[in-house]
């Protein structure tokens, strides 16, 4: 499968927090995907990146959609959803219809469209074990606006690897580097991309077990660090958004992939 025009929509794990680029930006999966698009086909390969930090799906719905529909892809990349589970409130309902929309949208519009369930955050964010039910609600809506619409889906959920910390950034709500990295793999073999595998799914060496005290210090460090300045800014109705447009806007040529 060859693609000529390459438009990835959605939040901040599109946008590519935290695997940075070494210029101040950062790289993400998105970027690696169409990397490892453009080498594997000679077609040259046209990539637009829209996302913004800190979206709801409804609002990758109004702000991004139109926009990247015009730009008549062949391929889209769509993952949203993390920032309604962490909101004060959430609607599972509403999220499934709006994720079905865009898919259907796409779709029609001549694209492939591609996206991925978030994984259980409970062993990465122990306080995030209350809105497991959340992100499992979350993940039903996605498989079934994908069995409704066909877009393709890769169930990050249902592999394990996927809610080893030491894929998670500091955070605890975004990828690293090698999270990133998975993710752009997982991807490229849905597509059927040459010399992909399921190496992405195999689980990390274990490590030794830390000490209770070592834990606690950890929760106390990143509540300090993270939790506290991002209830702060919701209280405010401040979004990690505000001003930012996206870093790559238009259809640009791709350069050379990296290695790493």
């Amino acid at each position: 499968m060859v693609f000529q025009r390459y438009v990835a929509i959605g939040d901040s794990s599109t946008e590519g927090l935290d695997d940075p680029d070494g210029l101040g930006g950062y790289r993400g999966w998105a970027n690696r995907l169409a990397e490892s698009l453009a080498a594997a086909q000679t077609t040259p390969l046209l990539y637009a990146n829209l996302a913004v930090r800190g979206l709801s799906t409804r609002q990758v719905r109004e702000r991004q959609l139109d926009r990247a529909a015009a730009m008549k892809p062949d391929l889209v990349t769509l993952f949203s959803g993390t920032n309604d589970v962490i909101a004060f409130r959430f609607d599972p309902e509403a999220l499934a219809r709006d994720v079905e929309h865009m898919q259907r949208t796409l779709i029609h519009g001549g694209a492939t469209v591609l996206g991925f369930t978030l994984p259980d955050l409970s062993s990465v964010l122990p306080l995030a074990r209350p809105i497991a039910a959340r992100v499992h609600a979350l993940n039903e809506a996605l498989r079934r606006a994908a069995s409704s619409t066909g877009a393709i889906l890769v169930d990050f959920a249902r592999h394990p690897v996927g809610s080893d910390p030491r894929l998670w950034s500091h955070d605890r709500i975004h990828a690293n580097s090698a999270g990133h990295a998975r993710i752009a793999a997982a991807l490229a073999q849905a597509l059927g991309l040459p010399g992909t595998d399921e190496s992405w799914s195999q689980p990390l060496p274990a490590v030794p077990h830390r000490s209770v005290r070592d834990r606690f210090a950890a929760e106390v460090r990143w509540s300090w660090e993270y939790l506290v300045p991002w209830l702060w800014r919701h209280v405010r109705g401040r979004s990690s958004g505000d001003g930012l447009g996206p870093k790559r806007p238009s259809l640009e040529p791709v350069e050379a992939p990296r290695a790493g």
